[in-house]
């Protein structure tokens, strides 16, 4: 027989398979009493168990109340084409707060933040207004505009920015 080859037995097959092989009503000691035995204590080869009864079903998919039609039955949704691009973004990103001294102040659009975390960022915000190095600040940033360069630290970009305390 072929490595890949299988082969599928019923029950009956199976009780045919093992009374030819003489393998039935034979026990070796040790082995679990089966729990279902004939009253004459001799093994039942040709009744098949209700277990091997093959039961016909109708609909493949298992039963289902008649109320409902079964699976096969209902029709998939489908999607219309997209009349166009979005409008709004689908893939929002959270926004970015950071809290912190200016280290580099001014009237801007560069200036320099520590975050309360110690880490430095070149921040771009052209129209933000003046901030004094040392002054506390709560802002809300965006990635980097590209090819503007505002000194050492991660660049980011100023969404909104205020003096706290």
């Amino acid at each position: 027989m072929h490595p890949r080859t299988r082969t599928t037995l019923t029950g009956a097959g199976l009780a045919a398979l093992l009374a030819l092989t003489g393998c039935t009503g034979t026990r070796i000691e040790g082995d679990p009493v089966p729990t279902e035995q004939t009253p004459s204590g001799t093994p039942s080869i040709g009744t098949p168990s209700s277990a091997a009864t093959p039961s016909s079903r109708t609909d493949p998919t298992g039963s289902s109340p008649s109320d409902r039609p079964s699976r096969s039955q209902i029709p998939l949704p489908t999607l219309r084409p997209p009349t166009g691009p979005p409008r709004n973004p689908t893939d929002a990103r959270k926004a970015i707060v950071l809290a912190g001294r200016i280290s580099r102040g001014g009237d801007g659009p560069c200036y320099g933040l520590v975050s309360e975390e110690g880490r430095q960022y070149a921040l771009y915000g052209p129209g933000m207004g003046s901030f004094a190095v040392g002054t506390t600040v709560r802002l809300t940033v965006d990635t980097a505009v590209p090819d503007i360069d505002c000194g050492s630290g991660t660049p980011v970009r100023i969404v909104s920015i205020r003096a706290v305390g």
